[in-house]
């Protein structure tokens, strides 16, 4: 769907003197249009060409986009926000970046996982072709390795948790700084580890950089070193890697991977040394149980749904055929605010609870509290 805006009519004046100068001068464009190029482009206009998808694995791609006009690039372990119009429908969502800052050619490359019911990953993966265009957010996040390298690093993910750390693995090997790295990597069978292939072969040209891959769904024998059957527990890491209290890490993955890393590090008394990423917001225990029926009152878009405490009002709103404007969908970048007109919301991650008209909501991890009007 496309939207077009129409001016009002004005009567044309002949240009004065001054304009005829200027016009000379900022030929072939118009004065104001010449302004208008040195400006900064807004983020949100900025759109990228497919150039390349490559599956990675059975159900994964790497999608290689050619970088925007003003793209400002980004550092190894960010994520951009990434729109693409399904069945008419502009959808966004957020993606980490895979390829390193250094790449140098005017590209990077975001790698996807197709979820169950992911409208917009299967998307991406099984339908999008090389030409078509992505709309594309300035890169952002905090899931950064810091100027001053530690000697000693150790890396963790799960699934299409290793995108960020491809990111930065590759940038060290860039920067010629790929030294003393473990890289703890899990996936359900050999055949669907993200990356397996490639992280093999710079294990093999860096010496420093040591593999442990487990394979959570393969029940046949393992016969390479750093291979191991069934789930990663922190537990392990006396085993794996002996002096990970003293390492730097960084940790990527399902947040029953992620909860289990930070209690590790915390009874170790090093929660400070552990650097995590979540592809969904934490939420507070027992966030689920807040399962109130809730009339919620869409006010702008004049439609009614029937949510429940439990379910976002952002997910509520798409599941009514509606597309508000939104981001990370966690509750960082706060591309999804919009005004409480009436009732009350709580908050998905903390349970703080908003119930006055005119507060700012960020409907992405907000809930209702019985009935609700939100300005959307």
């Amino acid at each position: 769907m496309s939207f077009q805006t129409t001016a009002p009519a004005m009567s044309r004046q002949p240009a004065s003197p001054l304009r005829r100068i200027l016009g000379a001068l900022t030929w072939p464009l118009t004065p104001d249009a010449f302004v208008e190029s040195l400006l900064p482009q807004a983020p949100v206009a900025a759109r990228g060409r497919v150039e390349r998808i490559e599956p990675n694995g059975p159900d994964a791609a790497t999608i290689t986009i050619r970088c925007p006009r003003g793209w400002r690039g980004h550092r190894a372990g960010q994520f951009v926000n990434v729109g693409v119009d399904v069945d008419g429908v502009r959808h966004t969502r957020c993606y980490s970046i895979s390829s390193a800052p250094e790449r140098g050619d005017g590209r990077f490359t975001i790698t996807v996982k197709a979820i169950a019911n992911g409208r917009v990953s299967r998307h991406l993966v099984q339908a999008l072709e090389v030409g078509d265009t992505l709309s594309l957010g300035e890169p952002t996040g905090e899931f950064v390795l810091p100027a001053v390298l530690p000697e000693r690093l150790l890396m963790i993910a799960a699934g299409s948790g290793i995108t960020p750390i491809m990111s930065m693995l590759e940038s060290l090997q860039a920067q010629d700084r790929l030294g003393d790295v473990v890289l703890i990597h899990s996936a359900p069978l050999p055949g669907t580890m993200i990356f397996g292939a490639a992280l093999e072969r710079m294990a093999q040209r860096h010496s420093g950089l040591t593999l442990q891959r487990y394979y959570t769904r393969h029940g046949g024998d393992t016969h390479q070193p750093g291979e191991h059957n069934g789930r990663f527990d922190a537990g392990q890491l006396d085993t794996l890697c002996p002096d990970w209290r003293e390492r730097a890490t960084w940790a990527c993955g399902p947040d029953a991977l992620l909860q289990n890393l930070e209690r590790h590090f915390e009874r170790a008394g090093v929660a400070e040394h552990l650097h995590v990423e979540r592809f969904r917001p934490r939420l507070r225990p027992g966030a689920a149980a807040d399962a109130e029926t809730a009339q919620v009152t869409f006010g702008r878009s004049a439609v009614r749904a029937c949510g429940n405490g439990a379910q976002s009002l952002l997910e509520l709103a798409e599941a009514s055929g509606l597309n508000p404007e939104h981001g990370c969908r966690m509750g960082i970048c706060h591309g999804c605010t919009a005004t409480l007109q009436s009732g009350r919301v709580r908050d998905l991650r903390s349970g703080e609870i908003h119930d006055e008209a005119g507060d700012l909501v960020q409907v992405c991890v907000c809930a209702p509290v019985g009935d609700v009007e939100i300005d959307l």
